[in-house]
C-alpha cells in the first residue's frame, strides 16, 4: 500500500464576488470556516496583506493560514475577481467540503481544481 507525505489541493478560481475578496474581514471569515470544515487545527490567527499594489492587475490580498498540518495559502486579484488557493496538508481532507466554502464565500463562475497526493520518498513512509 502507498503512503502519502501529504495531500495538496491547488484551486484556480474565476470571478469571485469582489466585494467579498477586497475585504479583509470577510476573508479572515472564510479561512477560520475553511480550517474547522476541513477538520484542520489553525496555528496562530491567518496573515492577510495587501500586495502588489504597483500593478493594478495584479494588486490583492495575500493570505496565509498555517495549520498544525502544514498550511493554506492564497492570493485574491482586485481587478478581475480571481483567487488562487493552496491547501497542502499531510492529513487528509475532503476537497469537495473545501469547495463548498469557497462558494459559500466567493460565489465564483468558475472553479477549476488539481488534487495531489504527494509521495516523495522518505524513510518513515516506508
Amino acid at each position: 500500500m502507498e503512503q502519502y507525505w501529504g495531500y495538496h489541493l491547488l484551486l484556480d478560481i474565476r470571478g469571485c464576488n469582489r466585494e467579498s475578496i477586497k475585504n479583509k474581514a470577510v476573508l479572515t471569515s472564510f479561512v477560520k470556516e475553511l480550517v474547522e470544515k476541513i477538520e484542520m487545527k489553525a496555528y496562530g490567527e491567518p496573515i492577510l496583506e495587501h500586495f502588489a499594489t504597483h500593478n493594478p492587475l495584479a494588486a490583492g490580498y495575500s493570505l496565509l493560514q498555517l495549520i498544525e498540518t502544514s498550511s493554506i495559502t492564497g492570493h485574491f486579484v482586485d481587478a478581475n475577481g480571481d483567487a488562487y488557493i493552496d491547501i497542502f496538508s499531510c492529513k487528509t481532507f475532503d476537497e469537495k467540503t473545501a469547495i463548498d466554502v469557497i462558494e459559500k464565500y466567493f460565489s465564483p463562475e468558475e472553479v477549476s481544481f488539481k488534487f495531489l497526493q504527494r509521495s516523495a520518498r522518505h524513510p518513515a513512509l516506508t
